[in-house]
């Protein structure tokens, strides 16, 4: 397979950028930018006249199933997704069964991706009540992050014990990611919508119960702890304008603390989007209201929140279909994402810069990811060329995540995805993946 490639008179969108050039790329990396490079012999040129070429997306918050869950997802699967929707690099959370909370654990998730996945890939190590020997035995090297659920979560992965919790973020050998909601509080509200509602708790209800005092409460906690030890944190999907002012503006450099939020926050909000989707929309924390996505979208777009990615988490329909208590929470995005984000450009919400910024460059950045999410010579060739002037309505039947469906079914998308290239092979050319292809693990310069 040819990994020679001349990508001429595109639009390259980089470090707050945007140019003409040519990009030339050999050997899976970017050899060449520049204006007006020939063809060389064995070159495939791709015209790319009037489409932005952006570096590949590199989505840190996936949830794919793999092992145990295989019926809803796996790494086959939803890494074709993300080659279909110009993500290049995901890093994949640990509650899997069994989740990964020792090495040898976490190295099998390695080994499984290297033969199946599309495209480039890291895994999370988890946190629990009883794994901090292993956690400070991390080869730092070996993981982007350490995973800790100061809320409600599947299995042995909710920490709660506050003597752990301290070591945790004392001991830590790599930045720690956190899903902050505060569980007494969630518990509390579900009893009570239980109470008024019996077994028909209604979607629109979701917010109340996994509200915005359970989100602060439990964010403050983790910055606290942060702060207490020096720790390197990064909070996750923030879902409330009430959270943002914890969180200082500005770049990304320099920061101890920073924080992303998700897709699916920027694009829904308010009750008549669950009374539209209902439980397909249901995921933690919440969606919440319009103003809190305005307030989250502002946030972004000024530098106080660092990072916009997924927390792609898919299910089965027919999950979906239960009543409350037996409906899961989470949605797959993976395909649509960054089509959903440019969407922010187009309303003029986002400047197409940030977006880029908070989809490529940060991520690669907090984690020290070596030589990706840059459009740099000598860099991998993960690339993502974008169409911002063809539309695209989004379809059931185009959706490749195995559970079958998207929350932005019907939703018409101002760009298109024409061809997504991980290490310098191209995966998505618009209509197919290239099942030839594979991804490498993530390494980390640390």
């Amino acid at each position: 397979m040819t990994d020679a490639w001349l990508i001429q008179n595109a639009e390259l969108v980089n470090e707050n950028k945007r140019f003409k050039a040519d990009v030339r790329i050999r050997d899976g990396k970017i050899a060449r930018i520049a204006e007006r490079l020939e063809k060389e012999r064995d070159d495939q040129v791709i015209d790319a006249t009037g489409l932005w070429l952006l570096p590949g997306m590199i989505d840190d918050q996936v949830h794919f199933r793999e092992p145990g869950l295989t019926q809803k997802a796996d790494i086959r699967s939803e890494s074709r997704a993300c080659a279909a929707g110009g993500i290049t690099s995901f890093m994949e959370m640990p509650n899997t069964r069994p989740p990964a909370l020792d090495r040898d654990t976490l190295e099998a998730k390695y080994a499984r991706a290297a033969e199946t996945s599309a495209v480039n890939y890291a895994f999370y190590m988890g946190a629990s009540n009883d794994n901090l020997e292993h956690i400070r035995a991390l080869d730092p090297k070996a993981a982007p992050g350490v995973k800790v659920f100061m809320g409600a979560s599947t299995g042995n992965m909710l920490v709660d014990d506050p003597a752990t919790l301290d070591g945790i973020f004392r001991d830590t050998p790599v930045p720690i990611i956190t899903h902050c909601e505060d569980t007494p509080m969630i518990d509390a509200n579900h009893e009570k919508a239980r109470q008024t509602y019996g077994d028909d708790i209604p979607a629109w209800e979701h917010p109340h119960i996994r509200s915005r005092e359970a989100c602060i409460t439990s964010t403050r906690l983790a910055i606290s702890l942060a702060k207490k030890h020096g720790t390197r944190l990064h909070v996750l999907h923030i879902s409330t304008a009430d959270e943002l002012a914890l969180f200082e503006p500005g770049p990304i450099e320099g920061k101890r603390i920073t924080a992303e939020t998700c897709v699916h926050f920027l694009h829904f909000g308010g009750k008549a989007d669950y009374d539209e989707k209902g439980f397909l929309i249901k995921c933690n924390p919440a969606i919440k209201d319009e103003a809190d996505r305005d307030a989250i979208t502002r946030a972004l777009a000024e530098g106080r929140l660092d990072v916009l990615a997924t927390d792609h988490a898919p299910h089965l329909l027919e999950e979906k279909a239960q009543k409350y208590d037996k409906a899961p929470s989470g949605l797959p995005l993976v395909q649509f994402a960054l089509q959903a984000a440019l969407q922010r450009v187009t309303e003029g919400k986002l400047t197409l810069e940030r977006v880029v910024e908070t989809v490529c460059h940060n991520p690669a950045k907090l984690f020290d990811v070596k030589e990706r999410g840059f459009l740099r010579e000598g860099y991998a060739a993960d690339l993502v060329l974008v169409d911002p002037g063809k539309p695209h309505t989004v379809t059931r039947a185009e959706v490749l995540s195995k559970c079958g469906w998207s929350p932005f079914e019907g939703t018409t998308f101002s760009s298109s995805i024409v061809s997504t290239f991980v290490n310098g092979q191209r995966v998505w050319d618009g209509q197919t993946v290239n099942d030839d292809v594979r991804g490498q693990r993530l390494a980390f310069d640390r």
